[in-house]
């Protein structure tokens, strides 16, 4: 919506109910203060953590989180915001987060848009405001044992078979990226891994803490993880022959929680 469409001299705050668990909002001509309630339709669900992407954009408003009837600065348009900062910070009352945006002050009547992602996180650890210390993957920086493994296939937004064509890392943003040809697309919640219309070739970029210190290996491996603001994060990455000898000897057992077919 946009504060243009508010009474000049009304000194009201506009309320926003937002039902879902993920999602965006964008204010245009941000003017005066806007209260955004996350109430999702899902009341048995446990939400213990919210994170918060601000646009590459974003300006115009101070985002805030209500407490105990007070306000914790969460973003700051004079902090200099960067696209990939994520803020996340737990919440108090799992069913129902309250967000306040404040308009900066301005002279003019320039275009200007505060415009975030949101997500409401269940059964994490608690958060700081430093992205670095978010847990998004319990396996994230470390092998996944056979169960875990197991649970990945079944449970993760995306799964593919896939080389590592090249690993960069970005120490500003405490975070690497690996550029993953992809051989077989299993599953995938969006378009991440997409075929590449000049070589044909199918490709995508599959995002990591810095600190779990990423390497390029040769070979295929198998990617599981989870998709965070629209990016893919890894979760369990086993070579795919050894996770095709687990797959093969858990279901002899009868004990694969779910069917993959590796064909």
């Amino acid at each position: 919506g946009s504060g243009l469409s508010w009474e000049p001299r009304s000194r009201a705050v506009e309320q926003v109910h937002l039902r879902c668990t993920e999602g965006s909002l964008e204010w245009m001509y941000p003017a005066r203060a806007l209260r955004v309630v996350l109430e999702p339709n899902l009341s048995s669900a446990q939400h213990t953590t919210v994170c918060i992407k601000p646009a590459s954009d974003f300006q115009g408003a101070s985002i805030y989180v209500e407490r105990a009837g007070r306000l914790h600065l969460v973003v700051s348009e004079a902090g200099g915001t960067r696209p990939h900062h994520v803020s996340c910070f737990s919440a108090h009352t799992p069913q129902r987060v309250a967000l306040f945006l404040q308009a900066s002050p301005q002279k003019d009547i320039s275009h200007r848009t505060a415009s975030f992602q949101y997500e409401l996180l269940g059964n994490q650890s608690a958060a700081g405001p430093d992205f670095k210390k978010m847990t998004l993957v319990k396996a994230m920086c470390r092998p996944c044992d056979n169960v875990e493994l197991l649970m990945a296939i079944c449970s993760s937004d995306f799964v593919v078979k896939g080389s590592i064509r090249n690993v960069s890392h970005d120490s500003e943003n405490h975070m690497s990226q690996v550029d993953v040809n992809v051989q077989k697309v299993y599953r995938q919640k969006n378009r991440i891994f997409q075929q590449d219309e000049a070589s044909g070739e199918w490709r995508g970029p599959i995002r990591t803490l810095l600190q779990c210190k990423v390497k390029k290996g040769t070979g295929d491996f198998l990617f599981t993880g989870n998709e965070h603001f629209g990016e893919a994060w890894l979760g369990c990455a086993p070579r795919f022959k050894d996770f095709s000898f687990i797959y093969h000897a858990a279901r002899e057992r009868r004990a694969n929680p779910c069917e993959f077919q590796l064909n």
